[in-house]
């Protein structure tokens, strides 16, 4: 038998530093033993919960099967696990201390077979393996980051198109996580509203953040789907505070009456995410006379936001975030542009344009709230594998379906961006993988002052028709809507 035993005083309320510690997936970010961590039971975190870490320790890779044994809120946790070598029982106790909380930390091994005249140098290496994996849990929990900046590889890479291009896939995630540190902020006491929540990137981000307690309102088009959505994300969480608002977004009309449903409540927001999306390989107009890339991809974006902008400015700190795309790298801003017409009409190259415009937008609010509490901010998840690719992209999606993130490593910059303390430090930039990124891979996107000053003055003038019926299908090449956030 082996026990190691760690006390730590971290400057955070017992909740946050229990809540924490609690979701032992969090272990990969303070433990440096632990390559990978997965929570294999739905719900919340409670008595028969199951995790399996890996870990690499002095006897080698392990893969341990923890189960929560005992849990007392905000007192104390018990987990045993158990591997092809040993078992462990560890027991973590938390404390009010002057500073915030007191973490008393036991892990006792019992090995499987006899250590003989080795023990003694496997004690000292567990030993200080223990050790460094509890100040790393003290790091995590002192959440004292500096504001991101871009790595010199990324940077190098965005000089140059093909190798910045080449970091959406999948392996530029797997880069940029190995350098990534832990976000340990209490989402308990933040209320979070999704556009785009059905599946996809919005999904995933509503499961990770309802995941860290935050009140999620989800926007979502489709009522018949609302009652799953909750129920589903409910179940797999243990988070009873989410709600749905139902809003076709392609319709100012619709957006205009969410925005008077969310002002009626006065419930601050602390996080707004622009995610609602859809690539459509035909053109067509909305019931009020919109082009319909437009229509969802930039004007509603724009309305909803400024519409709930007193709700932001009410939180102690808010944050926008603007998911944008790759393919907005391939368009400068063009105002005249950006109600694609008829003629020549391509899909991709309408979504592109709206998505270089709501950049700009992400800029100049950034820059005009700077003095508000109200951090804005723009993401681009790479090439992630969503329904809507695979059904707006068919031709892209089976080219490069075997580089392309999941949904979860897609969103994860946005949770970042909603999450982490060290990312309210930094309010009008482009994030892929957690880095400011540039916004302009060819020097011919780059545009003009001029259209930049023209953009919200033309999205203000703006009038619609009243609702009727449209005059094409809002279809991405099968007769319906393909959501591609992103």
């Amino acid at each position: 038998m082996i026990e190691l035993h760690e006390k730590i005083d971290v400057p955070r309320p017992v909740r946050e530093a229990f809540d924490y510690v609690k979701d032992f997936r969090t272990t990969q970010e303070w433990d440096a033993t632990a390559s990978a961590a997965e929570k294999l039971s739905a719900g919340p975190v409670e008595v028969g919960t199951r995790f399996r870490v890996t870990c690499d320790m002095p006897v080698g890779s392990v893969d341990l099967l923890y189960t929560v044994t005992h849990l007392e809120q905000d007192k104390s946790i018990e987990l045993h696990g158990s591997c092809r070598l040993f078992e462990v029982n560890d027991v973590i106790h938390f404390s009010s201390s002057s500073t915030g909380t007191h973490i008393d930390y036991r892990a006792t091994f019992n090995f499987h077979v006899p250590l003989g005249p080795t023990v003694a140098a496997l004690r000292k290496g567990m030993e200080k393996m223990g050790y460094e994996s509890v100040q790393g849990l003290k790091t995590a929990l002192e959440d004292n980051y500096p504001a991101p900046t871009v790595s010199a590889s990324n940077a190098r890479a965005d000089r140059w198109v093909l190798p910045g291009v080449a970091r959406f896939s999948r392996r530029g995630y797997t880069l940029g996580k190995r350098h990534w540190n832990p976000i340990s902020a209490w989402m308990g006491d933040k209320h979070v509203v999704i556009t785009g929540a059905t599946s996809g990137l919005g999904l995933a981000t509503a499961r990770s953040l309802a995941e860290r307690g935050a009140a999620l309102t989800l926007v979502i088009r489709n009522e018949s789907r609302a009652q799953d959505l909750v129920n589903t994300l409910q179940r797999e969480t243990g988070n009873p505070n989410i709600s749905v608002e139902i809003a076709d977004l392609s319709l100012m009309s619709e957006v205009q009456r969410l925005v008077e449903r969310l002002l009626r409540t006065g419930r601050p927001i602390d996080v707004l995410v622009n995610n609602a999306g859809a690539l459509f390989n035909e053109r067509a107009e909305t019931a009020e006379g919109l082009e319909q890339s437009f229509a969802l991809l930039l004007l509603s974006p724009y309305r909803l936001t400024l519409g709930v902008k007193p709700l932001l400015q009410a939180a102690p700190q808010a944050r926008v975030i603007n998911v944008v795309s790759g393919g907005m790298y391939t368009q400068p801003l063009k105002v005249r542009w950006l109600q694609a017409r008829e003629q020549n009409y391509s899909g991709s190259v309408a979504y592109a344009r709206c998505k270089r415009a709501l950049m700009v937008l992400s800029e100049q609010w950034a820059e005009a709230w700077k003095d508000e509490n109200i951090v804005v901010n723009a993401m681009h998840p790479g090439w992630a594998d969503t329904p809507g690719v695979e059904s707006a992209l068919p031709g892209f999606h089976r080219i490069t379906r075997r580089i392309l993130r999941s949904p979860e490593e897609g969103a994860d910059t946005i949770v970042w961006l909603a999450a982490a303390t060290e990312a309210a430090k930094v309010t009008g930039a482009l994030f892929l993988d957690r880095e400011p990124r540039t916004t302009h891979l060819l020097s011919k996107t780059e545009g003009d002052a001029q259209e930049r000053e023209a953009l919200q003055p033309y999205l203000e003038s703006i009038s619609v028709t009243a609702p009727r019926k449209s005059r094409a299908p809002r279809s991405a090449g099968n007769g319906k809507r393909a959501a591609v956030a992103g």
